[in-house]
């Protein structure tokens, strides 16, 4: 759906309350109408052999800043992490409820999911 708003309307449409535009309004574009904003559920294997999830709008720029250091407090001990796994969302919304599903998950049924997506990514044998 796209939106034209006027320049002081400081509400985002896309917000059932009057929430003040942000990144992901669609007010937020110069233009006015909406940007997509793709958001990602990422898994990393830690130095300590342990698995963290999150999400992020830039993969790249959020296992740097893990891997510098300055990321979740739960890595920054246990840096350098590896990306082992990523899913592509509409929004971070819908990110955030993946990344609470799996997070529920045991640590087996993680690394379950983290090898069925790389067999998903595997070109198939000639």
């Amino acid at each position: 759906m796209l939106f034209r708003h006027s320049v002081n309307d400081t509400r985002c449409p896309d917000s059932p309350s009057d929430t003040v535009r942000g990144p992901n309004c669609a007010a937020a574009s110069p233009i006015g109408y909406a940007a997509a904003v793709a958001w990602f559920v990422y898994v990393v294997r830690c130095r300590d052999g342990s698995l963290y999830t999150g999400i992020s709008n830039d993969v790249a720029r959020r296992i740097s800043t893990h891997n510098a250091g300055r990321g979740a407090r739960y890595t920054r001990s246990r840096g350098p992490v590896e990306l082992i796994h990523v899913e592509r969302k509409r929004s971070r919304s819908t990110a955030q409820s993946r990344e609470a599903r799996i997070k529920a998950l045991s640590r087996a049924q993680k690394l379950a999911l983290v090898a069925a997506s790389a067999a998903r990514s595997r070109p198939a044998p000639l």
